[in-house]
């Protein structure tokens, strides 16, 4: 590789532009699971309005006018859709991932590819790193009651 010719940070040759944000919380991988998966979790991950999208194809929308649908649906590992908020001509795909990080830990991950441009995946990594903190504050919460 030759100066000048370094790829930017986030940009793939087949993907596009991506972010890629996760953290290891103190709760087992059923745990997690279940609370993103839940539709408190949801409601903080992908937004209000919608349910479980265990079947590849479904569609959704939420309330605030995000939608796509679910591209593959893996119990206790993955959640894998196309995700367009208002106002974007293009969708994006976005994988929540939940894996073990060693005994009664795990790591929960949000992975978005096809975006648009660095402006774009540094919005995401912004708005990815909010979404991350408060999934895992609202399942201690949840876990500690």
């Amino acid at each position: 590789m030759t100066a000048g010719r370094r790829s930017a940070v986030g940009l793939t040759r087949d993907a596009g532009w991506q972010i890629g944000v996760s953290k290891t919380v103190d709760h087992p991988v059923e745990d997690v699971w279940s609370f993103v998966t839940s539709p408190e979790g949801i409601a903080i991950w992908l937004g209000d309005g919608v349910s479980v999208l265990s079947e590849p194809g479904e569609g959704y929308e939420t309330a605030d006018g995000v939608r796509g649908e679910t591209r593959s649906y893996r119990e206790l590992d993955r959640l894998r859709l196309t995700w367009q908020p208002p106002g974007w001509r293009h969708d994006t795909t976005l994988q929540l991932t939940v894996s073990s990080a060693g005994a009664g830990r795990a790591r929960l991950g949000v992975h978005q590819e096809r975006l648009a441009n660095a402006e774009e995946r540094e919005q995401q990594r912004t708005h990815w790193r909010g979404v991350v903190n408060a999934l895992v504050k609202a399942l201690n919460e949840t876990q500690s009651s």
